[in-house]
């Protein structure tokens, strides 16, 4: 029940992906992503020191198998975006990029005029692009429209570990664009990984609900477990909700005293 899902070109098992910032130190955080059971991970190029080996940095301590999704975060403006994306193409051989435009500082909200205006010229450049966006239907509509391989709407902002804000705003969205939806940012938590999934999104991105917690490489195991329950739970279809009680035992042919 837990099948498959394709980014673009691109076919993915976990439906959890991970970042890798944030943590200690590069041995944590190979240990947390291999927990994780993720087979995706996302880097920022623009915090990558490539003039070092990958002993050095972050590159070299990606467990083997699993796919390096790199990432404009850092990037405030339109041509920023663009040129690292095309720079992580060189380094990695693909087109696959997770597109962050900041539009504030203090919030890391996204800019969402630069980051339609990013995704179009990196979609017709050839990329298969993840941007990451607010949770406004309108602009994850318009995301898909132009040939984006997902959408990413946040859940909460980066690192603040709020969990889903706005659950009707993403149901919106799964009913509205027919590309995968990914949740970006904002999870805390176990029961909040659980949650998204059970709304149906495609898959979860994290890294600081992972590599802030006291014992990362536990809570990255966690998180593996709740997509996977959520992912079941959703697929399984939960009972309604109901104001009042109702029997589980059925009351026909209850023997009469």
């Amino acid at each position: 029940m837990t099948s498959a899902y394709t980014l673009g070109s691109h076919s993915f098992e976990s439906r959890l992906i991970v970042g890798s910032g944030k943590y200690d130190s590069f041995q944590t955080q190979l240990e947390a992503t291999e927990a994780s059971g993720a087979d995706m991970i996302t880097v920022a190029l623009r915090r990558v020191d490539l003039s070092v080996g990958k002993s050095e940095n972050v590159l070299g301590y990606v467990p083997e198998g699993v796919t390096i999704l790199p990432n404009t975060a850092g990037c405030f403006n339109v041509e920023d975006a663009v040129s690292t994306a095309q720079l992580g193409r060189e380094l990695l051989d693909h087109g696959l990029v997770k597109l962050e435009v900041i539009g504030d500082e203090r919030t890391l909200f996204p800019d969402v005029a630069a980051t339609l205006e990013a995704a179009r010229i990196l979609v017709e450049d050839g990329f298969e692009v993840l941007p990451y966006i607010t949770d406004d239907p309108v602009a994850c509509q318009q995301l898909a429209a132009m040939g984006c391989a997902a959408v990413m709407p946040l859940a909460a902002p980066i690192g603040s570990g709020l969990g889903i804000r706005n659950p009707a705003n993403l149901r919106i969205i799964l009913e509205t664009v027919e590309v995968p939806v990914i949740v970006d940012a904002g999870v805390g938590t176990a029961s909040d990984a659980a949650l998204a999934m059970e709304l149906g999104v495609t898959a979860l991105l994290m890294n600081t609900a992972i590599a802030g917690a006291k014992e990362p490489v536990a809570m990255a195991r966690a998180m593996r477990l709740a997509v996977e329950a959520g992912r079941l739970a959703y697929q399984s279809g939960r009972i309604p909700r109901r104001l009042y009680a109702t029997a589980s035992s059925p009351l026909d042919g209850l023997a009469s005293f």
